[in-house]
């Protein structure tokens, strides 16, 4: 099995903190406010396997505004970590912290904000505490001590990768920096050397999967229904989206990141919040007088 599919089985378990325990994004906000009738499926009722329209409805635009604003950082920030070799660990943390504030700027609610955070930094706990390689595992094949220069190599890049997380942990825990979610994922991949196409991917995919896993735990779907979904619905959602926004950069052509540029936001290249009335449904979503979900 090729390092990027074993990546794939690890990262797309449901206990990673990716999923919706922290986050309905607005899902439980837009049934709260009335927006589609909540139209539970029956296993006694024949049409068990249609989903409710409203549901996947959400997803599509849910799914296409996430892409096009979270997407770009998260992919910025997995080339950031893969040129950390070359840049050093100074110049990579600089240039995380930076997308990390970038996106900050752009995030336009508090409660994404404190959504996207919470799952960022859990992460990178994630990273040191359960992906990175710790040293007495070298006692089970000590022959690999004795590598040739490009296993050697392979290891110096593995320890500056998570020297860097866990310098950039650090920050997010002193308040340096933000800690958002686009861009540990994309420092999470990138330091497990997962492939930036399969990451992009994924990290669609997860964000979908979630919505579906928010539906079920506010009842407004069966697991069935679900898993119907990702299989026969989601799986075009995301390759959709992975391609619509495969050209899409963070970084500005010249000048600084915050430099009001009024033709480059008006580019199609840049990250921008496509889906207003799905920002104000998660803006409000403490307003509700009883909730499932923190954000």
């Amino acid at each position: 099995m090729d390092n990027d599919s074993y990546l794939l089985l690890l990262l797309s378990d449901g206990n990673l903190p990716t999923g919706s325990f922290v986050s309905s994004s607005g899902l439980e906000s837009y049934f709260k406010h009335g927006f589609p009738a909540i139209e539970r499926i029956s296993l006694s009722d024949p049409s068990a396997s249609q989903a409710p329209a409203s549901i996947v409805g959400f997803i599509r635009d849910s799914l296409a505004a996430y892409a096009r604003l979270a997407l770009p950082f998260a992919s910025d920030a997995h080339n950031t970590m893969e040129n950390a070799v070359e840049k050093g660990k100074d110049a990579t943390i600089a240039g995380l912290q930076a997308l990390d504030r970038h996106y900050e700027a752009m995030s336009l609610n508090h409660i994404t904000r404190r959504a996207s955070k919470a799952q960022g930094v859990a992460l990178l706990t994630l990273f040191s505490k359960g992906f990175s390689r710790p040293t007495w595992l070298d006692a089970f094949n000590p022959s690999q001590m004795d590598a040739i220069g490009s296993r050697r190599k392979e290891e110096a890049k593995q320890r500056l990768s998570e020297t860097v997380v866990d310098a950039y942990k650090l920050m997010i825990r002193k308040g340096e920096a933000p800690g958002h979610l686009p861009i540990c994922w994309g420092v999470l991949s990138a330091a497990l050397s997962l492939s930036t196409g399969r990451s992009k991917q994924l990290f669609l995919f997860l964000y979908a999967r979630s919505l579906l896993s928010a539906a079920i735990r506010l009842n407004a779907i069966g697991p069935y229904a679900a898993q119907q979904l990702l299989l026969h619905v989601i799986r075009q959602m995301v390759d959709e989206e992975a391609s619509n926004c495969s050209h899409l950069t963070s970084l500005p052509s010249e000048g600084p990141p915050f430099e009001e540029d009024w033709s480059r936001l008006e580019s199609s290249s840049t990250p921008a919040t496509t889906w207003p009335l799905g920002e104000i449904l998660a803006a409000r979503h403490d307003l509700q007088h009883s909730r499932i979900f923190n954000s």
